[in-house]
């Protein structure tokens, strides 16, 4: 029997299905789901069809079953990121249509030009094993930290924190360069759309804190150079009494994993660990499969041997030798 297999971009006549099937979606995106709550925004799930603006929605059809994907790609950005997946895969249950909608979202992905597709996934979720059965590596755990917004008795300390500005960017761009390791910083560094706050020591940066803002909540990934370890709560709490909102939503802070040092300092500003996540990539540029000879045309004159050029597929950012070896890194 032949599966009958229809994937296409959602069209506004899908919208009663997607409506539906979100309701008990699978988030892989932390930032958008915190802050936006990614499975339950009609207007964001609507707007995704009317005017994209970076969010692109798939539905499926197969043997009977309908799933819906979203993932977020900006025109230009070499990643992009899976938000959601509905309705959720449970234990023991036949994943097959979940990983027609990952390939299907990774080939779209790729047409639009990214190099690489992120998703973040509890390590104890059905998911987890699908995502690496489409070609997932792990390449960091992450903690997401929560706490309640910051109550009258949270105390601004004496640290100077200001807004980035384009003349931080080759001092944001250095600190990353050395807190994020190399391998992971293609795919690590905070995405365009977060705001920024920055912390100077002799006129050096020092700690950068990205941020983005929602209706739900905020959420904030810390970039903290280690020689300021000692001053990384202070520079933390400088930061939240900054953001207006931290005072009216939950918080939530992504620690990845090597950045554990930072665990002390959360647990001393009253922050909890929430959530344990893998973050996941799928490289989408295909790797040399066949190289291609083409014979060059010999001039009667020339008296030269027969020679020819080597012409290259588009080759992946990381070959497969170095994907291999990470993905059995400690992360």
């Amino acid at each position: 029997m032949v599966s009958q297999t229809d994937t296409h971009a959602l069209k506004l006549r899908d919208l009663p299905v997607m409506l539906r099937l979100k309701q008990n979606a699978i988030v892989l995106d932390s930032e958008l789901g915190l802050i936006e709550d990614a499975r339950g925004q009609n207007s964001a799930l609507l707007s995704s069809i009317v005017f994209p603006r970076g969010l692109h929605s798939l539905l499926g059809h197969i043997e009977g079953q309908d799933v819906v994907g979203q993932f977020r790609h900006r025109q230009g950005d070499a990643n992009a990121h899976l938000v959601y997946l509905a309705p959720t895969l449970e234990d023991g249950e036949d994943d097959t249509i979940w990983l027609h909608m990952l390939d299907a979202m990774a080939e779209q992905a790729g047409k639009n030009g990214a190099h690489t597709l992120v998703g973040e996934i509890e390590l104890s979720h059905r998911l987890f094993e699908t995502m690496r059965r489409a070609g997932y590596a792990v390449y960091s755990r992450q903690v997401i930290w929560q706490r309640d917004p910051l109550g009258s008795g949270f105390l601004a300390p004496d640290v100077a924190i200001a807004a980035e500005t384009d003349g931080d960017e080759l001092g944001i761009s250095a600190l990353l360069g050395c807190t994020i390791p190399r391998i992971l910083q293609p795919v690590m560094e905070p995405s365009a759309e977060m705001a920024g706050l920055v912390f100077r020591k002799e006129g050096q940066v020092e700690a950068y804190l990205a941020y983005s803002e929602g209706r739900h909540g905020v959420y904030l990934m810390p970039y903290v150079h280690p020689e300021v370890l000692s001053e990384a709560a202070d520079i933390v709490a400088a930061a939240l009494m900054k953001i207006e909102r931290c005072r009216k939503l939950p918080v939530y802070i992504c620690v990845r994993g090597y950045q554990g040092w930072l665990e002390n300092a959360m647990r001393d500003l009253g922050f909890s660990p929430w959530l344990e996540q893998a973050v996941m990539v799928k490289h989408l540029t295909a790797g040399i499969r066949q190289a291609s000879f083409d014979r060059l045309q010999l001039s009667a004159r020339g008296g030269q041997k027969p020679a020819a050029t080597l012409q290259l597929a588009g080759q992946d950012s990381m070959g497969k030798v170095n994907r291999e070896r990470f993905s059995g890194l400690p992360v």
